[in-house]
């Protein structure tokens, strides 16, 4: 059906529609009168929310508890304008910058969890202009025992500087840049590190661990190789950027000095100390890199170390504590007023987009329920026994297409109520004629008119035969349609079947002066094998026989032929004869039911019209077809179509019945 008539896509286009207007009309309304304050409060927040979990959090980091933390509070609070309270996670008060005699219940969803062991990456992106996002969601402040005291600072500090000297010597800009442990690092201006290795300049005394950085790596890698432990896997060894390679002796434990009769500050080469190769001169960091080993080993072995690091921090900073940030009323966002222009402006689109939803809803509704009615209407007068008029089709589209099938079905139930009124008056005319000569007969008898002799026991018999005649075809026809017509399949030779039916009825063709002959088949279509009931398919033949012999004049001969389709799939068995022949009016309606071609039903021109039904539903028990040809005035052909064995199903070749010759 065209997407145009198709009442679905209407339907589907309406609803988008209005669907479309209230979105529009919500969006307009909520810009216009909402998102410029909205946008800006909820900007100033999140920065200021920001600052104030970075500050918290780098207070967590570099204390072991939070004590003390209320100065810092309050002067955040101070500056935002903000309350902030702090929590355990079981709620218990840590730090406050609302009065407590004042102070309104904290929200029962807390703005975020200040644990320096995991960052809330969105809060640390956000301030990434202060010290970036942390890799691990450790924060990088968290050193722990990584932090180097003042004599190993000073030490470095000096290496560091005169690293800068030489380098300054060299023509390149470089200046010393502290990290949170206290390590100092030579910065190239520029960010362009590998313009040192074309200097004397070095930086391998620099990068080389000090001692209190060998105790904290140690401890770290004792940590990480009892997880490596637990689980059936080899130590590694950690180097200072908590990479790893194999494992291998412990570092050794030399602090870094000056080289003798070397002045701080002096520009001459820097005699690197001996240090373990591939060591940089970057602080720990909780995001190792691969190193060695397959790809699922260094998935176990990064999950070692972040749990090492974490356990190994753990004494070291703060535990983890719920933050509140509100504003001074104790809600969590900022409430928006909206003014008496904007609320009548808000409930004006609201009730013109009720309108149109509405009246579009009446307007289709209106024209789906219309047709639904007739066809309501015309379904209970259907159920009454009333004449139904045809529904008016108007539109090609579903229920156009429901009101014609309607109509369809309407005419074939019209149909088939004559058709059952036709079939028992045509019932009650072939049981009433038999039956009225048999009570003929013995009212005769009775009243002494007629002698029961032998002629007359015979006519009675005659009768009687014909009406269970009768009653034994409407029996197969009943059977047939409730699909229990039982079928006792076996092999099959046709030829010999068509031999005994023309035997069966040779005396009665001979009588009629018709010539009944079965010809061979010819030998380019040669007959396959059958599986059939033959009792059955004798009675089927044996009924276009007799209608053959019947409607075939003296002189006249009927021909029992059969082959081979072409493809061979299939078994052909032709009834042909030289009568009348059927009108190609009338050639349609030959296998149904108590049909006759001659209206008065005279026992004299016909049978009981079940002859032919009857060969066709025998057929199409068996899985094939029958069909029938005529030309009038020259003869009818009735052919029936029977499938053939498969070759694998084909019997032994030696009996009628497919048993092996010995």
């Amino acid at each position: 059906m065209p997407l145009r008539k198709s009442l679905f896509a209407r339907l589907l286009a309406v609803s988008a529609l209005v669907a479309a207007c209230s979105v529009a009309a919500t969006a307009w309304i909520a810009v216009q009168t909402t998102s410029g304050a909205i946008l800006q409060e909820q900007g100033q927040n999140l920065t200021a929310d920001a600052r104030i979990y970075h500050s918290l959090l780098g207070y967590a980091a570099a204390h072991p508890t939070w004590d003390g933390v209320d100065a810092t509070v309050r002067d955040l609070a101070e500056q935002s304008g903000r309350r902030i309270a702090l929590t355990t996670e079981q709620r218990t008060p840590l730090a406050d910058s609302a009065a407590p005699e004042t102070a309104a219940a904290l929200p029962a969803q807390a703005s975020a969890i200040v644990d320096p062991l995991s960052v809330d990456t969105a809060l640390a992106a956000e301030n990434a202009g202060s010290s970036g996002t942390p890799a691990g969601r450790v924060d990088p402040r968290a050193v722990g025992p990584f932090r180097l005291p003042a004599a190993e600072r000073t030490a470095l500090r000096q290496i560091a500087d005169r690293g800068v000297a030489c380098l300054g010597e060299a023509g390149i800009a470089s200046d010393v840049v502290r990290t949170e442990s206290g390590r100092p690092v030579i910065q190239v201006v520029g960010n362009d590190p590998d313009r040192i290795q074309e200097t004397p300049c070095t930086t391998d005394a620099l990068d080389a661990p000090t001692a209190t950085e060998k105790r904290a790596l140690k401890a770290l890698n004792q940590l990480t190789d009892a997880c490596l432990k637990r689980q059936d896997r080899d130590g590694v060894r950690l180097k200072l950027d908590l990479s790893w390679g194999q494992s291998a002796p412990p570092v050794p434990t030399a602090v870094p000095t000056l080289p003798p009769g070397q002045e701080p500050g002096t520009a001459s080469r820097i005699e690197p100390e001996p240090a373990p190769a591939e060591t940089p001169s970057v602080m720990p960091s909780a995001a190792p890199s691969p190193a060695v080993g397959t790809g699922e080993d260094d998935r176990a072995i990064a999950s070692c170390v972040g749990t090492a690091r974490r356990e190994q921090l753990s004494s070291y900073v703060a535990s983890p504590a719920l933050l509140f940030i509100s504003d001074t009323g104790g809600t969590t966002v900022p409430g928006f007023d909206l003014s008496p222009a904007n609320t009548a402006r808000i409930a004006g689109a609201a009730a013109l987009v009720l309108a149109l939803t509405v009246g579009a809803s009446v307007l289709v509704g209106a024209r789906l329920v219309r047709p639904l009615r007739a066809l309501t209407g015309a379904a209970q007068r259907m159920r009454d026994g009333e004449d139904t008029a045809p529904v008016l089709v108007t539109a090609d589209n579903e229920i156009g297409r429901l009101a014609a099938t309607f109509n369809d079905m309407s005419a074939h139930r019209a149909r088939l109520e004559s058709q059952r009124k036709a079939m028992v008056s045509d019932v009650a005319h072939e049981l009433r004629t038999p039956l009225s000569n048999i009570r003929g007969w013995l009212e005769a008898a009775q009243d002494g008119v007629a002698d029961p002799d032998p002629g007359f026991i015979a006519s009675l018999h005659e009768e009687a035969v014909q009406l269970q005649h009768i009653i034994d075809d409407l029996q197969d026809l009943a059977q047939a349609d409730a699909g229990a017509l039982r079928l006792d399949a076996g092999p099959v030779r046709i030829e010999e079947l068509l031999g005994q039916v023309a035997a069966a009825h040779q005396a009665r063709a001979e009588t009629a002066g018709v010539a009944l002959t079965v010809p061979p088949a010819p030998p380019d279509r040669p007959v396959p094998g059958l599986t059939a009931d033959p009792v059955r398919l004798r009675q089927a033949i044996g009924n276009l026989v007799s209608n053959a012999v019947r409607h075939t004049p003296s002189g006249g001969q009927v021909t029992l032929r059969a082959y081979g389709s072409e493809s061979g799939d299939a078994v052909l068995v032709d009834v042909s004869d030289t009568g009348t022949g059927i009108p190609a009016e009338d050639l349609v309606h030959v296998f149904d039911r108590f049909w006759r071609g001659e209206k008065s039903r005279s026992r004299r021109t016909g049978g009981s019209g079940l002859g032919l039904a009857i060969v066709r539903k025998l057929t199409e028990a068996h899985g094939g077809t029958a069909t029938a040809a005529s030309v009038p005035g020259e003869g009818s052909v009735f052919t029936l179509r029977l499938p053939a064995d498969r070759p694998e199903d084909a019997p032994a070749a030696g009996t009628a019945d497919g048993s092996e010759q010995p």
